[in-house]
């Protein structure tokens, strides 16, 4: 499945600058302008059991870029999967003390989620100067450019299952 092509909702371009228009799916806007959830939900389930494969089949390589590319990929991923675990942990320590929030507990969870993203950020940054060390600077910014649309949807799926604090 190749990833959709970039299509901004225009209401909401200033918000989400790197969103794609699937990634806006949930959204009545977003469906108008052409996004089908149905695809929407099969590269939801894509990201989640092979995104390697995802990011491959967009991400055209010789074999002698794809050499040096796949071990970069993978120590990429650890990174971004550690960042990816806090910020997680983060969310569900939000989630599960909902009801019983109190303010000390809520600025310690918005520290602890801020923490890990800009964990997150220098994981991006160190992924993609591992990408330009191996890859052409079109290909290195084409995964970049991938890794963030798979990032929107997940950002905007949290987003929308995520209550706002009462």
């Amino acid at each position: 499945m190749k990833i959709p092509t970039l299509r901004f909702v225009p209401a909401l371009a200033l918000a989400l600058p790197l969103a794609v228009g699937p990634v806006l799916a949930a959204d009545p806007a977003a469906t108008a302008a052409g996004a089908d959830p149905a695809k929407i939900q099969k590269l939801r389930e894509r990201i989640r059991t092979d995104h390697k494969g995802l990011v491959k089949e967009n991400l055209p390589l010789t074999d002698a870029e794809a050499k040096a590319f796949w071990p970069v990929f993978d120590k990429c991923h650890e990174k971004l999967d550690g960042a990816q675990r806090r910020s997680n942990r983060a969310i569900l320590d939000y989630v599960n003390g909902e009801s019983g929030m109190t303010d000390a507990r809520a600025k310690q969870i918005v520290s602890d989620l801020l923490a890990a993203e800009a964990d997150e950020v220098k994981a991006r940054k160190a992924c993609y100067d591992g990408a330009a060390k191996v890859l052409p600077g079109k290909k290195a910014a084409r995964f970049l450019q991938i890794e963030n649309k798979i990032r929107a949807l997940d950002r905007f799926d949290a987003a929308v299952a995520v209550p706002l604090v009462p």
